[in-house]
């Protein structure tokens, strides 16, 4: 009866597929941050411009600590707000360095979300990191449901995800916690 499961999501990604799926705030286009042609697939889909990065969506708070340094400042805002519609810009881990692709983990930050969705944490779970970009071509407006990202997507997307609450269709607001204190920021 219904769509796919967050197995079949999870595994899809594992495969270097990309996945459409819900999470707090807008439907997201997510590719495996661990697999860098699966992030260039990802990037020609949308029609994204090089050199701006994506963020990465993680299962936990602690998982987030693997990715991202945490100056106190940071670690208070992160118990206070995350999971949360907030995505926190923070210096990334050797190990983001190591692991994830540059289109993520490139430039002296790193943007990391916890989504406050059971769907979005448990494919993050499941998958590992995974991108947290709006499932839409670059420039037009965000998917409001699977139908319009569908529409907007096609057939690039191997699986198109849906399950639990509906997205608020709001973007996520952006935090750079990498200096000494939260300070916010607007969306280009």
């Amino acid at each position: 009866m219904g769509g796919p499961s967050v197995g079949a999501a999870a595994a899809a990604l594992r495969r270097g597929e990309l996945v459409v799926h819900p999470t707090d705030t807008l439907f997201a286009l997510a590719a495996r941050a661990t697999d860098p042609a699966a992030v260039e697939r990802l990037l020609a889909t949308k029609g994204r411009p090089t050199g701006r990065q994506l963020s990465v969506a993680v299962s936990s708070t602690e998982e987030l600590e693997q990715w991202g340094r945490l100056s106190p400042a940071a670690r208070r805002f992160v118990r206070a707000f995350l999971p949360g519609p907030y995505t926190v810009l923070l210096r990334p881990t050797a190990e983001a360095r190591r692991q994830l692709s540059v289109a993520v983990a490139g430039g002296p930050r790193i943007g990391l979300r916890v989504p406050d969705h059971p769907v979005a944490r448990e494919l993050a779970r499941r998958a590992g990191p995974i991108t947290a970009t709006s499932a839409n071509r670059s420039g037009k407006p965000p998917a409001r449901n699977l139908k319009e990202a569908r529409a907007a997507l096609g057939t690039a997307v191997g699986v198109y995800l849906g399950g639990g609450p509906n997205p608020s269709g709001t973007p996520s607001r952006l935090f750079d916690l990498a200096g000494r204190k939260p300070t916010p920021l607007s969306r280009r």
